[in-house]
């Protein structure tokens, strides 16, 4: 397998699921109004998988990402039920994912803890806190302001482009938004270049006089913080924030990494290619869920691929 059929392989896997999806649902899927739908599903995944990104180009992860996400639509929706109004909530919450992120950060870079056990513990940490803070229960109705909420349910319309009717979502822009962004810092700032330094030799890259401990702490910072951001979208889009609804984002935020790493020459996590890893997930999720599949059955499928996609990269770089 040549490293030109590597690199594309997985953007011709998207195209085929595209095309499978097309032909099965030829009267709902390629519309608009489904395509519209599957970005603004995907939305909260984009931002927990790019700003995952950041810290996968180190050869580090965060799997408290998800339970963060839950905390920050917690503090949020905490805030609000106080009487604060939403800039203090919104404010609240990513102060809590810059918190954590640094945390995580601290754990790794300075006390020198593995990520996986930091942030499994972290994870642990994360959620118990977000129980604590709400008794357990879901915060919504009054609660939670009409502002805050509205946002998730409003748009740029899209009637002078002929789709009458239709809004392009604010929780999609805020997915592009935060892709831009994360690729200017990864691809354009000399801070991305140095976090791929440290993911290609961290002993070197200390050893050029690189400060490597407050590269990663900020990378992790980054992380957090798109977690955040993740959760005070889910908590506007269903008006409500429990302590578990962001539990799911994490190992489909790590996975999208994972498909969008097969792209790379080297293996190198770009965020570009986990927006196609991410658009594998969410057109997978939606069509499946159109043919009415059983939600264990996507799991199975979802992972399988995953594990395909990976497995095939990695035998082509051995040969």
């Amino acid at each position: 397998m040549t490293a030109h059929m590597r690199q594309f392989g997985t953007l011709l896997g998207l195209i085929l699921i595209i095309v499978f999806f097309t032909v099965n649902l030829p009267d709902t899927f390629l519309t608009a109004r489904n395509l519209i739908n599957v970005s603004q599903q995907i939305s909260m995944l984009a931002v927990v998988a790019f700003t995952m990104t950041i810290v996968m180009v180190m050869n580090d992860f965060d799997l408290s990402v998800g339970s963060m996400a839950s905390l920050s639509g917690i503090v949020a929706a905490v805030l609000f039920s106080m009487g604060y109004p939403i800039w203090v909530g919104v404010g609240g919450a990513l102060l809590a994912g810059l918190v954590g992120g640094l945390f995580n950060g601290f754990l790794v870079a300075v006390i020198g803890i593995l990520p996986f056990v930091a942030t499994l513990g972290t994870l642990t940490i994360f959620s118990g806190t977000a129980f604590l803070i709400s008794d357990g229960r879901t915060i919504f109705g009054r609660d939670i302001p009409a502002g805050f909420s509205g946002f998730a349910r409003s748009g740029i319309p899209l009637d002078t482009i002929g789709l009458e009717g239709l809004k392009l979502p604010y929780l999609t822009i805020t997915g592009v938004i935060v892709l831009l962004l994360v690729w200017i810092i990864l691809e354009q700032m000399n801070f991305g270049r140095r976090l791929y330094a440290i993911g290609g030799n961290i002993e070197a890259t200390r050893l050029s006089g690189i400060k490597v401990k407050r590269l990663r702490m900020g990378a992790f910072a980054l992380t957090g913080i798109g977690a955040a951001i993740a959760g005070l979208m889910y908590a506007s889009r269903v008006a409500s924030a429990n302590p578990t609804q962001g539990a799911g984002l994490m190992l489909d935020a790590i996975a999208a990494v994972f498909l969008g790493m097969t792209m790379g020459k080297e293996g190198e996590p770009r965020v570009l290619a986990t927006l196609v890893g991410v658009l594998i997930l969410g057109i997978l999720d939606n069509g499946l869920t159109q043919m009415k599949v059983d939600s264990y059955i996507r799991e199975i499928l979802i992972g399988a691929i995953v594990i395909a996609a990976v497995a095939t990269s990695a035998l082509g770089r051995r040969r």
